[in-house]
């Protein structure tokens, strides 16, 4: 891979890193080209159990490469058309990895990093980093990057920023819901490490199933067919080999044989 690093520090954790620094992670075709190809490779891998996200370097994300949106100048709207479609799928194919993503945002995160960072079932950021939603400056939009930066941030605060373009601290980020953890830069990487170490002595499969759980109750109204398809999910894992192996080990006061 050209743009990006990914490190397998076990079976069960894959690091995918950014790694254009000197262009501050930007995007480019190639970059969401490779992004989706990650990530669904990793998405196949059973026994992944999370993957950080994260980049080289000065800064997390800082939105379109300079090259790339020289060249879109002089696209059609047909090729403009089919260049988002490609950002859109890449974001969606991330959003979608049934595992849990670690989001590690070590510097500035800008625009599409935006995306990137708002797809992230946890987001652990440095207190000295800046967020911001440029699009509006050069008189775009952050539409494909949306539906997730909206759930991340909410409506009220998408409503502002959208529109303004202002920059957020992290400070702010993390008080509108954004980014969960925010932490001195030096101790970034132990807060990462201690979340990534969490998620992975869970159930695995318990984890793909909450994470997907999220995604289906979320918003919807409580009905009846909601009440029994959460029993439904509750009684199918009770039943489960690991449903039962962690009750088992709980009352028999052992670790876990996924833990083992």
């Amino acid at each position: 891979m050209n743009t990006l690093q990914l490190i397998r520090p076990s079976a069960h954790v894959a690091e995918v890193w950014l790694n254009r620094p000197d262009v501050r992670n930007a995007f480019n075709d190639e970059v969401i080209a490779e992004l989706t190809q990650t990530f669904q490779q990793l998405a196949a891998q059973p026994e992944l159990r999370v993957v950080l996200l994260s980049g080289r370097g000065k800064a997390f994300c800082a939105g379109a490469d300079l090259n790339w949106m020289r060249a879109m100048a002089d696209y059609s709207w047909e090729q403009n058309r089919a260049d988002a479609q490609r950002l859109a799928d890449m974001l969606w194919t991330l959003d979608q990895c049934p595992v849990p993503v670690v989001g590690r945002v070590q510097g500035d995160c800008y625009a599409g990093g935006m995306g990137l960072a708002s797809i992230c079932d946890v987001l652990v950021a440095s207190s000295n980093v800046t967020f911001c939603l440029s699009e509006a400056r050069l008189g775009l939009l952050p539409a494909t990057i949306s539906p997730y930066v909206i759930r991340a941030m909410g409506v009220q605060a998408a409503r502002r920023y959208f529109t303004t373009a202002e920059r957020l601290s992290a400070a702010q980020a993390h008080g509108m819901g954004l980014v969960h953890e925010l932490c001195e830069p030096e101790a970034l990487d132990a807060k990462v490490a201690e979340i990534v170490a969490t998620l992975v002595a869970n159930g695995p499969a318990a984890v793909k199933a909450c994470k997907q759980l999220v995604r289906d109750v979320a918003g919807q109204d409580i009905t009846e067919a909601l009440r029994a398809e959460t029993a439904r999910r509750i009684a199918d894992i009770r039943a489960s080999s690991e449903g039962k192996e962690g009750l088992q080990s709980f009352l028999g006061k052992r670790p876990p044989n996924w833990q083992i």
